[in-house]
C-alpha cells in the first residue's frame, strides 16, 4: 500500500508511531548489506566478553527502521532526507522489539520542509534519540 502525507497536511506535534522486531536474520541481512561485520553483533562467544554480554544489533539497522517509518509511512512516499543526526542511547539486542515515534516538531514554511524528532524504544526506554529534516512529498 503506498501511503504518503503531503507537506500541508503536516502539523505540528503530529506524530506517528510502529513496531518492528529485530531478528538474527535481519541482523546478518543488515551485516552483510552494510560490510559491518563487528563480532558483537554476530558472534555469541565475543559478545558474551563485552559489556553488553550477549550481541546486540547495529546501532544504524535501528536508525534505519526510521528511515523505512519516514519514507514509506509518515511522511511516506515521495519523501527526501536532508540530514538526520543520532544519539545512541542503550543497545538493542535480539528479540526485541523496536517501536519507533516520529514527531512533526517544526514546519519550514519558506522550504516546505519539516524537523521530525525520531525516537526508538525498547520496553519504553529511550534507544535512539534523534532529529530529521526532510521534504515531505508536494501535491502538484
Amino acid at each position: 500500500m503506498v501511503k504518503k502525507i503531503y507537506f500541508n497536511n503536516l502539523k505540528e506535534n503530529q506524530s506517528y508511531t510502529d513496531s518492528i522486531k529485530v531478528t538474527d536474520a535481519s541482523i546478518k541481512k543488515f551485516s552483510s548489506a552494510s560490510g559491518d561485520r563487528n563480532p558483537i553483533h554476530l558472534n555469541e562467544k565475543f559478545a558474551k566478553n563485552t559489556i553488553f554480554k550477549s550481541r546486540i544489533a547495529h546501532g544504524m539497522l535501528i536508525a534505519s527502521f526510521i528511515s523505512s517509518v519516514i519514507g514509506n509511512k509518515f511522511p511516506g512516499n515521495g519523501t527526501i532526507y536532508v540530514s538526520q543526526d543520532l544519539k545512541f542511547k542503550r543497545p538493542v539486542k535480539i528479540n526485541d522489539v523496536v517501536k519507533i515515534k516520529i514527531i512533526v516538531e517544526k514546519i519550514i514554511l519558506k522550504k516546505k520542509w519539516c524537523q521530525l524528532k525520531t525516537l526508538c524504544f525498547v520496553k519504553n526506554k529511550i534507544v535512539l534519540d534523534g532529529t530529521a529534516v526532510v521534504i515531505p512529498p508536494q501535491k502538484k
